[in-house]
């Protein structure tokens, strides 16, 4: 992975996030040995909307489960219903459940 970007490498981790389970940029960020570019992986997600493949952005959410993301896709509320489509459920913008959710590339993936 050595040859590829960093915005690359996150959207290859993002591609393996299964439906109904959602992740967080740090997280990702811990996975790709970059424990201190969360916010990196926050502009790597804003710029997916231009990228040539699918990337589902929308299972990325802070490290409470908020959906701080949200303002990135072509409305308010477009996160959410993604991810209510896909049976997460919220109080606010908070994901109900959300240890349950959350999808940890390191423990799914391994090293």
């Amino acid at each position: 992975m050595d040859d590829i970007s960093f915005f690359d490498k996150v959207y290859e981790v993002v591609k393996l996030i299964p439906a109904g389970r959602v992740t967080s940029y740090g997280a990702i960020a811990r996975y790709l040995g970059t424990g201190s570019s969360a916010r990196m992986v926050g502009w790597a997600m804003n710029a997916s909307h231009a990228h040539l493949q699918s990337i589902p952005a929308h299972r990325v959410v802070n490290r409470n489960g908020l959906l701080t993301g949200k303002q990135h896709f072509d409305g308010p509320d477009v996160m959410r219903q993604l991810l209510e489509s896909e049976g997460i459920q919220f109080t606010g913008d908070q994901i109900m459940e959300f240890a349950e959710k959350f999808w940890d590339p390191a423990r799914e993936l391994g090293p």
